[in-house]
């Protein structure tokens, strides 16, 4: 049976009396490894789309190190908040509006991926024929995978509120159980896109319509693969018993970016796969084509 002194003795935890509620971060150097592992992780893939040599290494070497940092500067914040308890109601208020500012940006990102996709469906130039999508691609079949996929997503958004529901109604098995069948169908989503990708008629070279369909749907495959690893995180440890039905903000926070990535997969779904995807129309004569 472990008792409080033992856990400070073995994390080495020291507490400091303070006149505030507000916590203090140490100095870290998480911050300045994460700009290093994003920068080359960006650098990298620019280079190898540019068949640059040595562009897929620093890729991956960025993305390693990306994963690394988010390990221990996870850790480090797990440890100050479920041994240090160094997350008072002030301090977690902070974070949910934190996390908030956060989804807002992240709203915006993907906003100006939109904004390009309509600048360029809504008024086609002649240069693409004059219609969307344009004559040389042949788009992807809405009612296959995209609509498979959407069917998948919008599931997993059922499981991760079962799972929300339950951590608060302090089932802890029921809400293990909901995350397994999160994680899974999130799996499932990723596998099927990269299927999806691999058999595409057409690749992110062809133009605008294929900058905008694979940078959009790129960047939300990247975004549910962080949403899985923080439910991951999350499932871990619930399962070590870091949360409770009152205190579980790490999770309600992967909670909420994971409906915001259904949120954006639909407006994906039905804008770019099913909108996009209809009979093409040329806006210089008024007909269909």
């Amino acid at each position: 049976m472990y008792t409080m002194s033992t856990l400070k003795n073995n994390f080495n935890i020291k507490y400091v009396n303070t006149t505030h509620q507000f916590h203090l971060v140490d100095p870290s150097p998480w911050p300045l490894m994460a700009s290093l592992g994003g920068f080359f992780l960006t650098s990298g893939l620019v280079s190898y789309m540019h068949k640059f040599i040595g562009g897929w290494s620093l890729f991956l070497n960025g993305f390693l190190l990306v994963l690394y940092v988010m390990y221990v500067w996870w850790r480090d914040i797990v440890r100050e908040a479920t041994y240090e308890e160094h997350h008072t109601f002030v301090v977690q208020r902070g974070l949910r509006l934190g996390m908030i500012l956060f989804i807002v940006s992240e709203i915006m990102f993907f906003f100006a991926f939109f904004w390009a996709f309509f600048h360029s469906s809504l008024a086609p130039v002649f240069n693409i024929g004059g219609v969307w999508p344009p004559k040389s691609i042949i788009a992807m079949n809405t009612y296959t995978i995209p609509l498979t996929n959407t069917l998948i997503l919008l599931s997993s958004g059922a499981t991760v509120t079962w799972a929300h529901h339950a951590i608060i109604l302090n089932a802890k098995r029921h809400t293990i159980i909901s995350l397994i069948y999160t994680v899974a169908l999130a799996a499932l989503f990723t596998y099927f896109q990269g299927l999806e990708y691999v058999t595409a008629p057409f690749n992110i070279s062809d133009g605008i319509y294929g900058s905008c369909f694979y940078m959009a749907t790129g960047f939300h495959g990247f975004h549910v693969f962080a949403g899985t690893i923080a439910l991951i995180v999350s499932f871990v440890r619930i399962v070590l018993n870091h949360s409770t039905n009152t205190q579980h903000f790490g999770f309600e926070s992967a909670i909420w970016y994971w409906h915001f990535v259904d949120v954006v997969w639909l407006f994906l779904f039905i804008n770019i796969y099913w909108w996009g995807n209809l009979e093409p129309y040329n806006l210089s004569t008024n007909v269909l084509m």
